[in-house]
């Protein structure tokens, strides 16, 4: 399969680049920081040989650039998986945080999803076969002090899965809302939070290579996975 994971660098979206890889698939990464890209591309490409990996440097935060990632994306081949990962994190509380900072989330978290999904997903209609992931958070379904314009952000791309998935459902394309709880990431390192608390991203990674190879009568339409002693 032809599998597009945004935000592969490095946390979740690599975790996951490296399961498909792991089953030989071919791989269409991007991210921001091409340093951290080239480096995770190149070790996948050595430890999984029977895979293709291949990536671009993207911000999917602009438009143009999500516009050149889809374009490269559909000339390597038919897309039959599409990860929309790309995110990002502000702690901050609605009546408080900087101006700007929920326009940039909702571009970051949310638009970048729709763009690309937009680009991509006519392709899949056109074979009648796909698979959406849009990787959303526990910030998608319950409010918490100081999630502000993060969780605003991340309700509205549960949104957003909820009416591609209807819209989609005659068209055999499938759509995924990946609700997770906190996963242990670089972002954690230095928090004093231990590893051991909370998820690891290869239980995220491991659970979308499997519904990806679900038969096509069946589809996860959201699935929220919680360390198992609860959110923090």
């Amino acid at each position: 399969m032809n599998v597009i994971i945004t935000g592969a660098s490095k946390g979740i979206g690599k975790a996951i680049a490296e399961t498909f890889a792991a089953k030989g698939h071919t791989l269409l990464l991007c991210a921001r920081n091409i340093a951290t890209l080239e480096e995770t591309a190149k070790t996948i490409q050595h430890q999984y040989p029977q895979a293709s990996v291949k990536y671009m440097q993207a911000d999917l935060a602009d438009y143009q650039q999500v516009q050149a990632f889809a374009n490269w994306c559909l000339n390597v081949g038919t897309p039959d998986v599409l990860v929309n990962n790309t995110g990002q994190y502000l702690p901050g509380s609605v009546l408080t945080e900087p101006d700007g900072t929920l326009q940039n989330l909702l571009n970051i978290n949310l638009m970048s999803a729709y763009h690309l999904t937009r680009l991509i997903a006519p392709k899949m209609i056109e074979q009648k076969k796909g698979h959406i992931f849009n990787i959303c958070s526990i910030a998608s379904v319950q409010a918490y002090t100081n999630g502000g314009a993060y969780s605003i952000s991340k309700f509205a791309l549960l949104g957003f899965s909820k009416n591609l998935r209807e819209e989609l459902k005659p068209d055999g394309v499938k759509v995924t809302a990946v609700i997770p709880g906190a996963v242990y990431t670089d972002s954690w390192v230095g928090s004093g939070v231990s590893p051991e608390r909370i998820m690891e991203a290869n239980d995220l990674a491991s659970m979308i290579e499997c519904m990806a190879a679900l038969s096509p009568q069946a589809c996860v339409e959201e699935i929220v996975v919680r360390p198992q002693l609860g959110d923090l």
